[in-house]
């Protein structure tokens, strides 16, 4: 039997023993957990800054390297190394981060950008604390979010500015503006908005592609960025159209000033990456805040408005904001809301005005004219009504039910009177660059068994210029099924007697203007005898439009004029009444 003492030792060396392996066991384990922790770190694209406040020691882990290849960390006092591997600007923020304690803060975080001006590091803190509050331990996660942050900057870029030019896009344009007209209320002061188009874009993109198209707007953006400043606002704001804004015009801001510099920078042509020069024009319209409008998509409506006047006056020019232009657009409007609905419904009337031979006064035939009335009562002209169908495109149907209605009437006094007149059909330039065209006239000819020979199609010198190869392509055809060609307003366009003679036409109309002044004027009474004499030797009838007095009568048949329209010997009438000369005249 063992002694007391002996049997105590044993139990002391087996209790160290457990205490030993205890240990053991445990270092193993915070081993095995260091080696866990330091691969998920290397294994991760972060860097880790680990700093024990308690032993003061700094450790790093994880992709240190990649965010600072240069910075070596050993002890506390290192730390200051990093403020050197950031923007000036963010070297405050990191250093917070660094040596944030504070145990209302157990975490942070906060973004700085390298000095490479590439690299975007988020920075997020972790501390732990002891039981007395004290900071013991802290964690900063250092994270690549360059990726993240260049992209969402592209998004912010392609929140505000234009990819194409680089100038405010529209939306923040009218943003800005706004902020503008805002202030020139409290401060009583002016804005001026600039509405600048491209003429003739159109033909650019359709003549040299839409490559050339973008080009053009690209130079003539980074031209117009030259304006761009505290007070001046510039904007690409669609296709080819840009908007300036001005803050209290004065000094060398003014639009007159603007609008100088414009035209200086386009004088010369655009040198283009294929080699080619092309020279632009542009037609402004100017509105201004607050005589023209006291909302910001009123000013800019405004100013649109007059630049669509500027162009139709002959482009290339500037044009000012007054109340008659706001009030004709507004009446064009209401016009085009009316015209949906007449189109609609076809609620058209066709009046004629009848063509005499000058030297039998003889009927020679009538030119079909439309008329509208609208719900109202009232009469709108076409002078009006046609150019606002021809813009939205109503003109096609307008133009279709126009042929089919005279023809059919026309067909209608053909079998009451047998008489052999002929049927004049204004057609428009729309009209005549669809592609069925020529199959639409054809259809309609056999539907109402009309002869072609007693058709006459006509056409002004402005439809031939906009497009003259496929018109007169198209008018070959026509001649060649026997409908006969009349060149309308001779003399109001281009007025070439060069290009005529290649024409398929069998009748030439000398316009009104000629007519109105030719016994009071001398040169137009030589222009007027030399065409009908050039005419008639080219084998062409000629009719003389707008004859209002006995006395033009009586000179344009003593020049050979061959037939005469006008008030004189009679004005547009309704169908019932061209009856009734028909049946005079022929019955």
């Amino acid at each position: 039997m063992g002694s007391p003492v002996g049997q105590k030792k044993g139990s002391n060396m087996d209790e160290l023993r457990y205490q030993v392996d205890l240990l053991s066991a445990m270092n193993q384990r915070l081993t095995n957990d260091e080696r866990m922790y330091r691969l998920l770190c290397n294994t991760s694209s972060n860097a880790f800054l680990y700093v024990n406040f308690v032993d003061n020691v700094v450790r790093t882990l994880g992709s240190w390297d990649f965010f600072f290849p240069e910075v070596v960390i050993r002890d506390m006092k290192d730390l200051a190394k990093l403020y050197s591997q950031v923007e000036d600007k963010y070297v405050l923020p990191l250093r917070d981060l660094i040596y944030l304690e504070k145990k209302e803060m157990n975490s942070d975080s906060g973004i700085v950008r390298l000095k490479d001006e590439r690299t975007w590091v988020e920075c997020e803190t972790e501390i732990l604390y002891d039981e007395t509050g004290k900071a013991t331990d802290k964690v900063i996660r250092f994270k690549d979010i360059s990726k993240f942050k260049n992209q969402n900057e592209e998004l912010t870029y392609m929140a505000y500015y234009d990819v194409l030019t680089g100038l405010y896009n529209r939306n923040y344009f009218v943003r800005l503006l706004a902020d503008f007209v805002r202030k020139a209320s409290d401060a009583n002061d002016i804005v001026a908005v600039m509405f600048v188009d491209i003429d003739d874009f159109r033909k650019i993109n359709d003549g040299f592609g839409i490559v050339v198209g973008d080009e053009i707007v690209q130079q003539f953006g980074q031209l117009m960025a030259d304006f761009q400043g505290e007070n001046i606002l510039v904007s690409h704001f669609n296709a080819d159209i840009y908007c300036i804004a001005i803050y209290d015009p004065g000094g060398n801001h003014t639009v007159e000033h603007v609008y100088k510099k414009i035209r200086e920078k386009i004088k010369d042509p655009f040198q283009l990456s294929n080699g080619q020069e092309l020279g632009i024009s542009v037609s402004v319209g100017v509105a201004e805040y607050p005589e023209a409008a006291r909302t910001t998509l009123e000013l800019i409506n405004c100013a649109e408005i007059v630049m669509f006047k500027a162009k139709g006056q002959g482009k290339n020019t500037i044009k000012y904001f007054d109340a008659p232009i706001l009030n004709e657009f507004l009446q064009n409007v209401s016009i085009e809301t009316k015209l949906k609905g007449a189109v609609f419904d076809q609620n058209f009337i066709m009046n004629f005005q009848p063509q005499y031979y000058a030297d039998t006064q003889k009927l020679r035939g009538m030119e079909a004219l439309i008329r509208w009335r609208d719900n109202d009562g009232k009469m709108i002209s076409p002078s009006v009504f046609i150019p606002i169908a021809e813009k939205n495109g109503a003109i096609v149907p307008i133009g279709t039910w126009v042929i089919e209605e005279s023809i059919k009437t026309f067909v209608k006094w053909k079998k009451q009177f047998q008489h052999e007149v002929v049927l004049s059909i204004n057609i428009s330039a729309i009209q005549y660059m669809r592609d069925e065209f020529v199959e639409s006239i054809v259809n309609i000819i056999h539907k109402y068994d009309v002869d072609p020979k007693e058709l006459e199609l006509e056409i002004t010198e402005s439809v031939l210029m906009e497009n003259f190869k496929e018109v007169t392509e198209k008018l070959y055809v026509l001649r060649e099924y026997g409908i006969r060609i009349s060149l309308d307003d001779f003399g109001t366009g281009y007025s070439s007697l060069s290009y005529i003679k290649g024409l398929p036409i069998d009748t030439l109309k000398i316009d009104k203007s000629f007519i109105d002044t030719i016994i009071t004027d001398e040169n137009t009474r030589i222009i007027t005898e030399s065409i009908i004499y050039m005419v008639k030797k080219l084998g062409f009838e000629t009719i003389a439009e707008g004859v209002e007095t006995q006395e033009q009568f009586s000179y344009l048949k003593e020049i050979g004029c061959d037939c005469i329209q006008g008030f004189l010997l009679g004005k547009p009438m309704p169908a019932e009444e061209m009856e009734e000369l028909l049946r005079i005249q022929i019955g």
